[in-house]
C-alpha cells in the first residue's frame, strides 16, 4: 500500500528550472498543502528565485498515530509519506536544484516528517526546519548517527509545554541531528502554543535568503 500516492502537489514561486533555492513544505495533521504553502510564501519573502512545493497528505494526515508511537503502528503511511518527500527531492535534483539549495520545512506532523527524512537520508541540505516537531518514534529509538548531514543548518523551534511535542523529544532530536553532523539551532519558547512565531519565521527567512543570494 502507498496511501499518499497520487496526491496533488501545490507548486509555485520560481520555476524549478533556474531556481536559486527550493522549499519542500510539509503540512501538519488536519491541515492542507494550502496552509503550509502560505507559510512558505512568508519564509520566501524577500528572496528571489525560490521554488515552493507543498504536497497534500491523503485525508489531511501523513500517519495515523502520534509521532511517539512504535514505528510499525504508523505504517504503511509513514513510509509512504517519506516517499513523497523523496520524490520531490529527486524531482528538484533532476530539475537542476542541488541538495545544498533545498530547504525542508514542516510544521507539527510535517516537522516530524521533515526531520525524520533528513535523519534517514543524511546529506548536505540547504536547511531543515522543524516548527513544533521532533524525530519520529518512541524515546531513545535506535538511530544511525554516523554523520552525513555535513553542516546542514537544522532548526528546531517549539514551546516548552507544547501539547503535542514533549520538550524531551525536541532535546533528544537536537542531540541526534547534531551527532549526524547537523548545525543545530534549538529555540524553546516559554508558554508558547502549538504554533509558529515571528522569531522562528525570521530565522527561516534569513536562511532561505542566504541560500537564494548565494551567501
Amino acid at each position: 500500500m502507498d496511501p499518499h500516492e497520487g496526491q496533488p502537489v501545490l507548486r509555485g514561486g520560481s520555476p524549478v528550472s533556474g531556481a536559486r533555492a527550493a522549499l519542500v513544505l510539509i503540512h501538519g495533521r488536519g491541515a492542507s498543502a494550502e496552509d503550509i504553502y502560505a507559510l512558505g510564501e512568508e519564509v520566501a519573502e524577500g528572496a528571489g528565485g525560490v521554488a515552493l512545493l507543498a504536497p497534500q497528505a491523503a485525508g489531511n494526515a501523513w500517519y495515523p498515530q502520534r509521532f511517539l508511537a512504535p514505528l510499525a503502528r504508523n505504517e504503511p503511511h509513514l513510509t509512504s509519506a517519506l516517499g513523497v518527500i523523496a520524490k520531490l527531492v529527486g524531482e528538484l535534483k533532476r530539475g537542476g536544484v542541488p541538495h545544498e539549495r533545498m530547504v525542508l520545512i514542516g510544521f507539527s506532523q510535517g516537522a516530524c516528517l521533515s526531520l525524520e527524512f533528513a535523519s534517514r537520508n543524511p546529506r548536505r541540505f540547504g536547511g531543515v526546519i522543524g516548527f513544533s516537531g521532533a524525530l519520529i518514534g518512541p524515546p531513545h529509538s535506535p538511530r544511525h548517527v554516523a554523520g552525513g548531514l555535513d553542516g546542514t543548518p537544522v532548526y528546531l523551534g517549539c514551546s516548552d509545554r507544547d501539547a503535542h511535542i514533549p520538550l524531551s523529544s525536541v532535546e533528544e532530536s537536537a542531540e541526534v541531528l547534531a551527532k549526524q553532523g547537523g548545525l543545530v539551532t534549538k529555540s524553546i519558547f516559554p508558554g508558547m502554543g502549538h504554533t509558529v512565531n515571528a522569531e522562528e519565521l525570521a530565522f527561516a527567512r534569513k536562511l532561505v535568503r542566504s541560500i537564494a543570494d548565494g551567501v
